[in-house]
C-alpha cells in the first residue's frame, strides 16, 4: 500500500514539476529522469542525516553509507536506505541502480495523492491506453503551481533559495528540462547559469558546512554525467 499521509518527498516535487500539464508528458523522460530521480531520493536521504555521503572522492567516486540515525518511515525513501545499509557503495553506481525503479514508484506515489490523474484512452478507436493528466486543487495544480513559482524567483528573479527549493532547482536543471520549461521559467542565460550555480552548491552563503555531492546525470546524444552539490547543514 502506498503511503499518502506524509509530506511530499523530493522527487515527488521534482517529477510533479517536471510533468507538462499543456502535453500530458514529463519532461526528460529516459535516462535522465531516471538519474535526476535518484539524486533526489539521495539527496533527500542526505539532508535528513539519514545517509553520509564521503567528502573525499576515491577511486570509486563519493561512498555513501547509512548513519546512526533512524531508518526514514517513507517507504519512497526506504528502499535505497535499506540498499546502502545492506551494502554501502559510491553515489554514482546507487544512482544508475536505483535509477529506473522510481519513475514508476514516483508516479504512482503522485496518482494516489491525487496529484495526477490516470485516463483511459483508445487509440484507432479499439487500441487501449492511459494518459496523465494534472489534477485540479491544492495537491495538483495548486502544487505544482506553487513549486513552479518558487523556482522562477530563485532561478529567473535571483531569490535567495531555501535548502529544499535550492535542492529541486539544482536537480531541475541537471535534469536538462529548464529550455523546454520556457513557459513556466523565461529560459536564458542568467537561468542556464543560476541553474549550474546551483548544482555546484554556490549559494546560501548564510548555511556553513561542506558540500554534499550526490550523483545525478543529464544524458544528451551520450552520457553526460552531472554532480550535484548541495550544502551541508552542520554549523560551524
Amino acid at each position: 500500500m502506498i503511503e499518502t499521509t506524509l509530506a511530499p518527498t523530493l522527487a515527488e516535487d521534482l517529477l510533479l514539476v517536471l510533468f507538462d500539464p499543456r502535453s500530458g508528458s514529463i519532461h526528460s523522460e529516459g535516462s535522465p529522469l531516471f538519474h535526476v530521480l535518484a539524486g533526489a531520493v539521495l539527496t533527500e536521504l542526505a539532508l535528513s542525516g539519514a545517509v553520509d555521503i564521503d567528502r573525499k572522492t576515491t577511486l570509486r567516486g563519493r561512498q555513501v553509507r547509512v548513519t546512526s540515525s533512524a531508518a526514514p518511515t517513507d517507504e519512497l525513501l526506504l528502499g535505497t536506505w535499506q540498499r546502502v545499509e545492506r551494502k554501502p557503495t559510491d553515489a554514482y553506481s546507487l544512482v544508475l541502480e536505483i535509477g529506473p525503479a522510481l519513475r514508476a514508484l514516483t508516479l504512482d506515489r503522485l496518482v494516489s495523492r491525487g496529484a495526477l490523474l490516470r485516463e483511459k484512452t483508445t487509440t484507432l478507436g479499439f487500441i487501449p491506453g492511459t494518459r496523465l493528466r494534472l489534477a485540479e486543487g491544492a495537491g495538483g495544480a495548486g502544487r505544482r503551481g506553487e513549486l513552479v513559482a518558487s523556482l522562477r524567483s530563485v532561478l529567473a528573479e535571483g531569490a535567495e533559495p531555501s535548502v529544499r527549493t535550492a535542492a529541486l532547482a539544482a536537480l531541475v536543471s541537471a535534469s536538462g528540462a529548464l529550455p523546454a520549461m520556457h513557459r513556466d521559467i523565461p529560459w536564458s542565460g542568467d537561468v542556464y547559469a543560476r541553474g549550474r550555480e546551483l548544482q555546484q552548491g554556490k549559494w546560501g552563503a548564510q548555511i556553513a558546512g561542506d558540500a554534499i555531492a550526490v550523483a545525478a546525470a543529464a544524458m544528451l546524444s551520450t552520457a553526460l554525467f552531472v554532480t550535484i552539490g548541495l550544502p551541508g547543514l552542520r554549523d560551524d
